[in-house]
């Protein structure tokens, strides 16, 4: 068999492939997931039942991330979970369930990158433990995968880049770093756009919620949104500490870290191309948040399209280290140290390329 007929072979049988690994991947995971599947999604369905009826949006009592029922979403998340309010829990958990699952395959499907390229990030998301970690939890990585997808996308349309990710914004407080990248990178009007999302969503909230939401909702954050000393979490603060550096010096080592990436996205946006530097905020927006779950690594999977893009393959080593094969030997330190990688990665790739542009 010559080189041509074995490259149409293996055209050919990459969607069968990445199909397989998909289906399985997701499908073994649900398969086990028992009593665990919607864990974190049956925390939205119960804030959006005590909505309709008539009782605070927020359980203030937690005192620590990880908790089952703990929702400590924004308000402006209430408007976009409350139908699921009036759903029987089963219902609602498959329901969720599937919408994960499309907003992942629709996200792809949107990625400005080759038909090639898809087919592989849909490879890795079948083999990465973060997606089907998500997927089993109830999640909303997916959906941000695919808001963050769209903004991807059509970047140059403030309307889609800016409605996309205020959405992100309205459902995690972080995608709004992504706001503050549009207003570096001089696309004011998408930042507009996400702002006024974010307002249309905050009045909503308040009209369900009642202002004590908002306060509430600080109270909560400032009671469970240790970076340090949270169990599990894989910031970069809360690894020294787990590893046993003092918690006063583990501190200081996240706040560097949260700077070090902010300047890094002032960086992409002043010297790398549009789509590096939104990735690059994209990235930025998970890793300077206080808790850093490993299921938040689902959204590493846009950097690393971009990079396979470009002709970094290696780049498939950074979701490959955190798959599923992998679960019980990869150490907590290489989640953020993939983010890291993934970010970087992107920053000097879009620097380089928009030198050539201006060559």
């Amino acid at each position: 068999m010559d080189e041509g007929s074995l490259s149409r072979l293996g055209r050919a049988a990459l969607p069968i492939v990445a199909a397989l690994c998909f289906v399985l991947g997701v499908g073994a995971t649900l398969a086990v997931a028992g009593d665990t599947l919607g864990y974190d999604f049956r925390a939205y369905q119960q804030a959006a039942v005590r909505l309709l009826d008539g009782q605070p949006l927020y359980d203030t009592s937690f005192q620590a991330a990880g908790g089952f029922g703990l929702f400590y979403y924004p308000p402006t998340f209430a408007p976009l979970i409350l139908p699921f309010g009036w759903l029987a829990e089963t219902t609602a958990i498959w329901t969720w369930t599937a919408i994960l699952l499309a907003s992942f395959v629709v996200g792809v499907g949107m990625l400005p990158v080759s038909r090639p390229v898809r087919w592989w990030i849909v490879i890795l998301a079948g083999l990465s433990w973060p997606f089907v970690y998500a997927v089993k939890l109830g999640q909303v990585g997916p959906i941000l995968f695919l808001l963050f997808a769209i903004g991807w996308r059509w970047l140059e349309d403030p309307l889609r880049l800016g409605v996309g990710v205020g959405l992100g914004a309205a459902i995690k407080l972080q995608p709004a770093l992504v706001l503050v990248w549009a207003a570096l990178a001089r696309r004011s009007m998408a930042a507009v756009v996400g702002v006024a999302v974010l307002v249309v969503l905050g009045v909503g909230a308040t009209a369900l919620a009642g202002l004590s939401a908002w306060s509430d909702f600080a109270q909560l954050v400032g009671q469970v949104g240790d970076p340090i000393t949270t169990a599990h979490n894989v910031t970069p603060g809360a690894i020294a500490y787990q590893l046993g550096v003092p918690a006063d010096v583990s501190s200081v080592i996240q706040w560097v870290s949260v700077a070090v990436t902010l300047g890094l996205v002032v960086v992409a946006a002043r010297w790398a191309t549009g789509e590096a530097s939104y990735l690059v905020a994209v990235v930025a927006s998970q890793l300077v948040s206080p808790i850093l779950w490993d299921h938040y690594a689902v959204l590493l999977l846009l950097p690393v399209a971009y990079l396979c893009a470009s002709g970094r393959w290696w780049a498939v080593l950074i979701p490959l280290v955190t798959s599923i094969p992998l679960i019980d030997v990869t150490p907590p330190i290489a989640y953020p140290l993939s983010f890291a990688v993934a970010l970087g990665a992107t920053l000097v790739v879009g620097v380089q390329a928009k030198r050539r542009e201006a060559a």
